[in-house]
């Protein structure tokens, strides 16, 4: 069987040596660069199943690859976890917002990342069936993997965009916090993270849906439900 490729764009390194000897004993194939405009050239040249990126990068800052990553046909299915410095609480949300499928704050455990990057990629695996999804005005083509309201296309984040996908399909019923973290986030319960950021991504979500974000409704103390009626 093929191995995995990530690439890994941190520029001490220590971090990068210890975060590459950990995905290689977990048998994943590691490409690596020290700074972001090698990292993004990396990233445009090898065929990737995952970015581990550290934010505060020279050449050119995560933030920027990301976005660039993320505006690109090419590019733009790759998922991407974000390396943080506890200072660097907006740019991580910004990350969020741009695309990335996840974050962690240093200084980490080298075994949890390897779990996150087995369920960031686990989720992906996963093949979407190909339907169009519909709610009132809101249209899901899941083939094309374009969202619009009154036919006219609206811009979202892959996490958004999975958000929405997850809701639209569970037909009325109302999906958990931890089903979430699980079903689209790709995490199981032995991962301790907050579901802030859940509740960050419906915030997005609601402001893009406009006129449909009614149909967004919060259930007190369990989760979330998409209303199908008209």
């Amino acid at each position: 069987m093929k191995k995995e490729t990530i690439l890994v764009v941190e520029d001490e390194s220590n971090i990068l040596e210890l975060v590459k000897y950990n995905l290689e004993e977990a048998d994943y194939r590691v490409i690596t660069a020290s700074r972001g405009d090698t990292g993004l050239e990396q990233a445009r040249k090898n065929k990737l199943d995952l970015i581990v990126l550290d934010l505060m990068l020279p050449g050119m800052n995560g933030i920027e690859i990301t976005k660039t990553l993320k505006q690109n046909e090419k590019t733009s299915h790759i998922p991407i976890i974000i390396l943080t410095a506890k200072a660097q609480e907006a740019d991580k949300i910004v990350g969020l917002e741009l695309g990335a499928d996840d974050y962690m704050t240093k200084p980490f455990s080298p075994r949890e990342l390897v779990a996150r990057v087995k369920a960031v990629l686990r989720r992906h695996k996963d093949s979407p069936k190909l339907k169009v999804l519909k709610c009132g005005t809101l249209e899901m083509d899941t083939e094309k993997h374009i969202v619009s309201i009154k036919s006219k296309e609206v811009e979202m984040t892959s996490k958004e965009y999975d958000l929405l996908k997850a809701l639209l399909e569970a037909g009325g019923r109302v999906l958990t916090r931890e089903f979430l973290l699980e079903h689209v986030w790709g995490y199981d319960q032995s991962v301790n993270i907050e579901t802030r950021t859940i509740d960050m991504h419906i915030g997005q979500l609601r402001k893009k849906l406009k006129n449909e974000s009614e149909r967004l409704v919060t259930v007190k103390n369990v989760g979330y439900r998409f209303d199908l009626e008209s």
